[in-house]
């Protein structure tokens, strides 16, 4: 199956969408490789993680994205909402470590809707904004025969439709493909062949 056969992937442009869970950053490099163009990736300066050019570069030309490095959770924001405003960027990203409240996530959305940009935001576990498009919850699923294999749990969704969907990342064609649970796929324990 192609990308376009997993419901709301990508999420809607012009709108903040989060994400939590193990697999959040494989869902962003996902959407960023989906999208295209230039993105935009905020961060707090003291998270000790880098992001790694030889990482991500199956997903995006790692020439397509700036890292920009925050104060702290206040200075993320403007960041990012300056950056989605302008429309400069297809996709603004993110990071944050407490939870966003209400007033800043309508801000995003607002300037996402003006900038024609998407906006998604890398959130703890329980620490959305109801001002959130959609919110996911990704995590990695072990396979032995599939290293990419994710769970995404869409677990808000303002048009309503949730539902999960296990994807793997097609390295040589650059495709998410979507794919049956692993107790479902043929050869696994418990399935027919």
């Amino acid at each position: 199956m192609t990308p376009q056969s997993i419901p709301f992937f990508p999420p809607t442009n012009g709108r903040a969408h989060e994400v939590c869970g193990a697999g959040a950053y494989f869902f962003a490099f996902t959407l960023a490789g989906k999208l295209g163009g230039q993105i935009l990736w905020v961060r707090e300066g003291w998270l000790s993680e880098q992001i790694n050019p030889t990482g991500f570069g199956e997903f995006v030309d790692p020439q397509a994205l700036l890292v920009s490095v925050a104060n702290d959770q206040t200075e993320v924001l403007a960041v990012a909402e300056e950056a989605l405003r302008s429309g400069a960027v297809s996709l603004v990203i993110a990071e944050i470590n407490k939870p966003l409240g209400l007033t800043a996530g309508r801000r995003l959305q607002l300037a996402a809707r003006d900038g024609k940009s998407t906006a998604l935001v890398i959130i703890p576990q329980d620490m959305g904004s109801n001002a959130a498009e959609t919110r996911w919850q990704c995590t990695p699923v072990f396979d032995q025969d599939v290293s990419t294999l994710q769970c995404w749990n869409l677990i808000k969704n303002k048009s309503g439709t949730l539902g999960v969907w296990y994807v793997r990342w097609d390295t040589a064609s650059r495709h998410l493909r979507m794919v049956s649970p692993a107790g479902e796929r043929a050869g696994s324990k418990g399935s027919p062949d």
